[in-house]
């Protein structure tokens, strides 16, 4: 059957194609079909608009150029796609439909790929699970009482389901590192300026966008369809002296790794996951690289506050933005209490205030890399617990909302700090835990490092292999 190619990975099905194997209307239907069959289930999409897909489809033959001709894809709703909702999980954006494609919406529609539908994700991307108020939450395709993690947690969810070969997100604090591990997907975090957000918005310190996808190879390939510069950039990270889709087949010798298990905020470590990542760091030995601990941890939770500050003042600019969609200024029911929250908080901070915070967090940055410089690429747990039930997380009922970012922080701690510091950093399925689940480890590259980080994550995917392991929503519709 056809829908069963939809758990392989991108390059094979644009491969098949190309061959005039299966067509790009057929494969579209699959995937239509497939998510009209589990979106009950793990409540991925935010819109779906099957009749464009399958026209768009209609017209991709064999021949076309492009190189993911036909493929179908999904998009996370925090980013633009012309005449489409981009609701942004949030009720006070419900009407919003924006007249042009964000940047990497159009790089990968000009790379051939079809949009079937828009994902889910929390208020604003501002949480590491996704359980909107608007829409209520996606769950896990390996156990729907779970989080599939967030932000891009529809996109993850639609992954590993079978829906779609792989999907768009983008991550601010892990949030395409955090699903893919929840989900058992390969997510990487580019460089800072590595994939631009072009008209949509200037330099970002800490948000990039990507995809989650099933190999280390097709993650390749999507970086060099989303990497480069846009006109007007006031900044961008160096281009690569050779495709990422080239460097992945390399397998780098001898390399420094550095293993972080302490978490960097305060956090208690699951058994589980340091046992994943201390298996994770004696494979790596065995491949010939030499393993050490990383001795100091200059962050703490103090310097931490800072990352708040500057999150609360992008949630304001998002709730302030609602004004120019509702005529009136917002009100605390337009939003969840956690955003609510942080709009007040970041209100409540002077210019001087914000800019102090980011240079705080600008002095993290410069401490913990030169912590990690003498390493070519630094190990650790992805996540400090296995996924969450659903309800464990949220932005609706706390006494205090703000007590949600601290949970969040206990939840994924290991994530946010290379937000910070701006480099590269990969989630990878490597193993499942006894619980049946998907336990993934992180491996950070150097600034700017995406050749040596996706070498070595290729070498690891070569010599344990995980993109056959599929979640029980993924096999139960290939039956």
């Amino acid at each position: 059957m056809i829908g069963d190619l939809l758990t392989r990975p991108a390059l094979e099905l644009a491969e098949l194609l190309r061959s005039g194997q299966i067509r790009a209307r057929e494969l579209v239907e699959a995937a239509l079909f497939r998510l009209e069959e589990q979106e009950g289930s793990i409540n991925a999409f935010s819109f779906v608009d099957a009749e464009m897909a399958l026209a768009e489809a209609e017209t991709i033959s064999a021949d076309d150029p492009r190189p993911f001709a036909g493929v179908p894809i999904a998009i996370k709703d925090g980013t633009p796609e012309r005449g489409k909702p981009m609701r942004i999980g949030s009720m006070l954006f419900e009407d919003h439909v924006p007249d042009h494609d964000g940047a990497s919406v159009r790089r990968l529609k000009e790379a051939g790929f079809v949009t079937v539908g828009r994902t889910t994700m929390p208020e604003f991307g501002i949480l590491p699970t996704t359980e909107p108020r608007l829409g209520g939450p996606t769950r896990n395709p390996w156990d729907i009482s779970l989080t599939p993690g967030g932000s891009s947690g529809g996109s993850a969810a639609a992954v590993a389901a079978g829906v779609v070969p792989l999907a768009h997100g983008s991550d601010g604090g892990g949030s395409l590192r955090i699903p893919a591990t929840c989900c058992g997907l390969v997510g990487l975090k580019a460089s800072r300026g590595r994939i631009s957000f072009g008209q949509d918005r200037g330099d970002d310190p800490l948000v990039t966008e990507g995809v989650l996808t099933r190999t280390v190879a097709d993650t390749s390939a999507l970086l060099d369809v989303l990497a480069g510069y846009e006109p007007g950039d006031a900044t961008w990270a160096p281009p690569p002296s050779r495709p990422f889709s080239e460097a992945v087949r390399t397998s780098p010798e001898g390399l420094r790794v550095g293993l972080l298990l302490e978490p960097p905020v305060s956090a208690d470590l699951d058994p589980t996951c340091a046992r994943g990542t201390e298996i994770a760091a004696r494979l790596l030995e065995d491949l010939g690289h030499h393993v050490e601990t990383i001795d100091s941890n200059p962050l703490t939770e103090q310097k931490w506050e800072a990352f708040d500050d500057v999150w609360a003042v992008l949630a304001a600019e998002r709730v302030a933005a609602g004004e120019d969609i509702l005529g009136r200024p917002p009100t605390p029911e337009d939003v969840e209490p956690l955003t609510w929250a942080l709009y007040e908080k970041g209100r409540a901070l002077d210019a001087l205030s914000y800019r102090r915070s980011f240079a705080r967090l600008q002095q993290v940055a410069r401490q913990v890399v030169g912590a990690t410089m003498s390493y070519d690429v630094s190990l650790t747990p992805a996540l400090a617990e296995r996924p969450v039930p659903l309800g464990t997380i949220t932005g609706l009922e706390w006494p205090d909302p703000l007590d949600a970012l601290s949970r969040s922080n206990r939840f994924s701690p290991y994530t946010a700090l290379w937000n910070v510091t701006g480099q590269p950093a990969v989630s990878l399925p490597l193993f499942h835990g006894d619980d049946g689940l998907p336990l993934g480890v992180q491996l950070v590259g150097p600034p700017a490092g995406e050749t040596i980080l996706l070498a070595l994550a290729g070498q690891l995917e070569r010599t344990l292999p995980w993109s056959e392991r599929l979640s029980p929503l993924a096999l139960g519709a290939e039956e």
